[in-house]
């Protein structure tokens, strides 16, 4: 059985993971992947690349948590997230949640449920290359919105 979290560097198969996540499971009638991706641009600005950093043990452990958390709320089978680190490109991909369950509807909010918190909570460090120089990218206010309708406050409402 695949680990339920992998943080690495290198890319990802989207048929195959969600393949491997529903593998002999006669339970799962839905299955919802949400694949990110990298943007050329971001706040008016042109990106060239994206660097992604993590803290290795402690990232792995706040994502293993948020999917014991979707486990509580939703009505799910199994859950995988693959999120990238290390020097992307536009166009690569990034993340990987998937999420399987007997009906659609449960899949799709947790699903949703993870990359929100993604977004917001994981810790990551992330830094884009734009015309103007290197930035770091703080979680954006929308995406703590987005968070707040599951309850959980983030840090920049």
């Amino acid at each position: 059985m695949a680990p339920r979290v992998s943080i690495q560097a290198a890319d990802f198969d989207v048929a195959q993971e969600v393949a491997a996540l529903r593998a002999g499971d006669r339970r799962v009638g839905a299955v919802c992947a949400f694949v990110g991706t990298v943007r050329d641009r971001n706040d008016g600005d042109d990106v060239s690349s994206l660097e992604l950093e993590h803290y290795p043990g402690m990232t792995e452990k706040a994502i293993e948590a948020m999917i014991d958390e979707a486990h509580r709320r939703f009505d799910i089978h199994a859950a995988r997230v693959i999120h990238r680190v290390g020097l992307l490109q536009p166009l690569d991909q990034i993340v990987l949640v998937a999420v399987t369950s007997a009906h659609r509807g449960e899949s799709f909010q947790a699903c949703e449920f993870l990359i929100d918190y993604l977004k917001t909570q994981a810790p990551f460090w992330k830094k884009e290359q734009t015309p103007k120089g290197a930035r770091w990218v703080d979680a954006r206010a929308s995406d703590d919105t987005a968070l707040a309708r599951w309850g959980i406050e983030g840090s920049n409402t």
